[in-house]
């Protein structure tokens, strides 16, 4: 009979392959770990041999090391303290010039941080007049004249100089007082000013709130009634009177822009304005109503150097009215008195004069209706006005303000209006 083999004989045998696999992959990975341990600890102990310690002579020192200023100041006080003149004086140029090397290049980056080249030139340039001014003292003989009189200067008349160097400290104490108090008033100065603009532009936000509240239906369509047009104006009226010329300004071109300026067409029941067909309200310059009539708002008001652009000041009374310098491109001033007016400066680019043509235009008048198809009595009244420099007038607006403005304002335009008739014949 064949006998079978024990399970537990074949078990042992696949377990002992098993060992002997695991011993054979350990073995590699040891002597790998070995030679890579050998392989680093090798170049340590090489770099460590060739490393050597530099000699202390052969360090570098930095000049801005504050131990080697202090080691010069040192010596220095070395030669000055044993009377040792050569080892003081030659410390002394050490530390002398190891210092400038240093404050130098800071007192540099402190003028290039800030201060602007315009001001470094004038730095140099205000150093460059004291140094001329100093120089040329000795030429002249000044400070051998200064010499001389304090030669024969009586000291004792005028008591000690501890009492003159105690007066002269009170005089710069007062001096200095003095600057203090300045500086803090144009601080103020500045400050009040400040807080004004800031209440003045609120000021015109709340009119520009109010006024488009009144004449703004809930559909924000156009709804005027009398009274509202004159509560509108008496706003107006007011807050034009508080305001400077930036302020005018702004509230002029929001008036303007919100067609709140410009005579609108009406219908013949309810005076409610009637729309253009193309988004807008259709204009009406003969029987127009405006919704705020300036009137006599702007009569003697400063506008100077203001933006004007675009503003509708038609039929406005601004005599007396300071516009010079004032940017007018395509403004409307017809029919608006200007008697005794500034414009000097001002840009008067497509800006309207008049309407039809420059042969029959003729300035508005007290006792005939305007006609916009012939021009006649629609134009600007500028009669004593200041036209220098007036800035891209026209042909037709020179000849026009020569025909109209009067002897006084003829004088005034550049180029003369000799070869154009007075027709205001005054």
């Amino acid at each position: 009979m064949s006998k079978t083999p024990e399970p537990h004989s074949f078990n042992k045998t696949t377990d002992r392959l098993t060992e002997q696999n695991n011993k054979n992959s350990i073995s590699p990975k040891i002597g790998m770990s070995v030679s890579s341990n050998l392989s680093t600890q090798l170049p340590q102990k090489n770099s460590s041999s060739t490393a050597q310690p530099q000699p202390l002579y052969l360090h570098e020192v930095e000049s801005s090391n504050p131990w080697l200023l202090l080691t010069t100041a040192a010596i220095m006080g070395l030669g000055l303290g044993f009377n040792i003149s050569w080892l003081g004086f030659s410390a002394g140029i050490i530390a002398l010039l190891l210092s400038l090397q240093i404050i130098i290049p800071s007192i540099r980056d402190w003028t290039i941080r800030y201060l602007t080249s315009r001001e470094r030139n004038t730095l140099i340039g205000f150093l460059v007049f004291i140094l001329a001014i100093t120089g040329l003292a000795k030429y002249v003989g000044f400070y051998q004249k200064v010499g001389e009189w304090l030669n024969r200067f009586k000291y004792d008349e005028f008591g000690s100089w501890a009492e003159w160097i105690g007066a002269l400290g009170q005089i710069m104490i007062a001096l200095l007082a003095v600057y203090v108090a300045w500086a803090q008033y144009v601080i103020s100065k500045d400050l009040t000013i400040q807080q004004n603009r800031i209440t003045q532009q609120q000021t015109i936000d709340t009119y520009f709130q109010g006024i488009s509240d009144l004449v703004l239906n809930e559909e924000g369509m156009l709804e005027d009634w009398p009274q509202e047009r004159s509560i509108a104006e008496g706003r107006t009226g007011a807050i034009l009177s508080s305001v400077d010329e930036v302020g005018k300004a702004k509230i002029l071109r929001f008036l303007s822009q919100s067609k709140l300026l410009t005579p609108l067409m009406r219908d013949g029941r309810l005076g409610r304005p009637m729309l253009d067909g193309f988004g807008g309200y259709a204009e009406d310059r003969a029987n127009g109503v405006r919704v705020i009539n300036l009137g006599v708002m702007l009569a003697g008001a400063d506008l100077s150097g203001q933006d004007l652009r675009w503003t509708d000041l038609s039929e406005a009374n601004m005599v007396r009215a300071d516009l010079s310098w004032c940017d007018l491109i395509k403004a409307n001033l017809s029919r608006t008195v200007l008697y005794d007016a500034n414009l000097k400066g001002s840009d008067l680019k497509e800006t309207r004069l008049f309407y039809g043509s420059v042969e029959t235009a003729s300035p508005r008048s007290r006792s005939f209706p305007p006609n916009y198809e012939t021009g006649a009595y629609t134009g600007v009244v500028l009669e004593n006005c200041n036209l220098m420099a007036i800035q891209n007038l026209t042909e037709e607006q020179r000849y026009y303000c020569c025909a109209w403005g009067g002897e006084k304002t003829r004088a005034t335009i550049s180029g003369g209006c000799y070869d154009i008739p007075n027709k205001l014949a005054r």
